[in-house]
């Protein structure tokens, strides 16, 4: 006998009786996410002080402000 019912995330039937395997892991990636966004909500050193970015960094925002030169 075949225990259907509902996944409580998508609302979709489930042949399994619980919530799907995709949407079980796309609200763990969503939780993580979550999380991740808040321990990143600290203000930048780079705000205040903008020489403090990296060599890399800087190379980069260079390249990508340098104005094309016309061939």
């Amino acid at each position: 006998m075949i225990n259907m019912g509902t996944c409580s995330i998508c609302k979709k039937i489930s042949a399994s009786g619980s919530d799907h395997l995709d949407c079980m892991e796309k609200r763990r990636i969503e939780l993580e996410d979550g999380a991740v966004k808040e321990k990143l909500t600290e203000p930048s050193d780079v705000e205040k002080d903008p020489n403090n970015l990296g060599v890399e960094i800087k190379a980069v925002l260079e390249h990508l402000t340098k104005e094309t030169k016309p061939e």
